[in-house]
């Protein structure tokens, strides 16, 4: 295979990621948007930290089957990568999880929308952190693109209305716990890359399954001090088809979607499909009677044409540079014949 040959053939298999990656950040996000109307009718019944516990307790038994029979024994071990899967199962099982429901059970029916809403602050919180420690500015179009999302999202929310901002002032203490719990999914969505060489469910894995150690310490000191009740069993099993889904579809397929599309895109071009959540629970809220307005319809398309312009501008890129490439090996060629 010629040169020439072969990065044609790379660009080919980049362009085949980005789409693939795409795919797998958009299932997870419109899974993760309709959590959040799912997840107001399960937290009237059972309390937020249980509920988030429980519901990664299934996932993470889950996940250890399906690891150990796909990769064995030997993917269980560490290899020197305790602290850091600890502390970023912690930021994604434990902070996430815990810090959301709370505030979302705290501020009532508003809190689904609140919940949904805020997720759109990732990709923001994601280029300061990404700015902060490698001092690398991020590309233009993908800084353009949050911007137009983040605009569209907020549209979406407010509704064309400033009494989202006073709603706002009046919980303080619930959005900061979900202020807190999308910080940590942020931190959770960049560690992927300290495992390159481990596969996603690997990762995914190890991190739920410590992660949600954490959370059961958590549930067990809360309710030794009596801070929470331990629910009740018929409690729970009134939630059973609730539980189900949020441990199927925004828990085990959403988790694994997530990492491996992170993966493939990279975590700042992968979290703009984060914008998706408050569109998703907003569709859901019209199928079950909810009005959409005109304010909230341009948000949507506002927010989809952001993650259409990144992902056409990257591959773009990525095509221009490619295209380059070959030019300069030609040029380089031609010289090198001429001598």
């Amino acid at each position: 295979m010629s040169a020439e040959a072969g990065k044609e053939e790379l660009f080919f298999t980049m362009n085949k990621q980005i789409m693939t990656g795409s795919l797998l950040c958009l299932i997870a996000s419109m899974s993760w948007g309709a959590m959040f109307p799912v997840s107001h009718i399960a937290l009237q019944q059972v309390n937020p930290l249980y509920f988030s516990f429980l519901r990664y307790f299934v996932v993470a038994l889950i996940l250890i089957v399906l690891l150990w029979l796909k990769e064995g024994r030997a993917a269980f071990r560490f290899e020197g990568g305790g602290k850091k899967l600890l502390f970023f199962g912690t930021m994604g099982f434990t902070i996430y999880n815990m810090a959301v429901f709370q505030g979302q059970h705290w501020m009532g029916a508003a809190g689904t929308i609140v919940a949904s809403i805020m997720e759109v602050l990732m990709p923001m919180i994601s280029i300061a952190m990404i700015w902060t420690l490698t001092r690398k500015m991020p590309p233009k179009y993908t800084l353009i693109s949050m911007v137009i999302a983040l605009a569209g999202a907020i549209l979406v929310i407010t509704n064309g209305k400033w009494t989202f901002f006073t709603l706002a002032g009046q919980h303080l203490l619930p959005l900061l716990l979900i202020f807190a719990g999308v910080v940590g999914w942020v931190v959770y969505s960049m560690g992927g890359s300290h495992f390159a060489g481990w596969s996603t469910l690997r990762y995914s894995t190890l991190t739920c399954l410590l992660g949600t150690l954490v959370s059961f310490v958590v549930v067990t000191v809360s309710s030794a001090f009596h801070w929470i009740a331990v629910p009740d069993w018929q409690d729970v099993w009134s939630v059973k088809y609730e539980m189900s889904f949020m441990i199927l579809l925004p828990g085990l397929a959403a988790l694994l979607s997530w990492n491996a599309g992170i993966r493939k895109l990279s975590p700042l071009n992968g979290i703009l499909f984060i914008n998706f959540v408050p569109i998703t629970t907003l569709v859901l809220m019209y199928f079950q009677g909810y009005a959409i307005s005109q304010f909230e319809l341009y948000g949507t398309l506002l927010v989809i044409f952001a993650l259409v312009l990144n992902n056409m501008v990257q591959r773009n890129t990525l095509r221009t540079s490619s295209t380059s490439s070959r030019i300069r090996f030609r040029l380089d060629r031609r010289k090198l014949f001429q001598r």
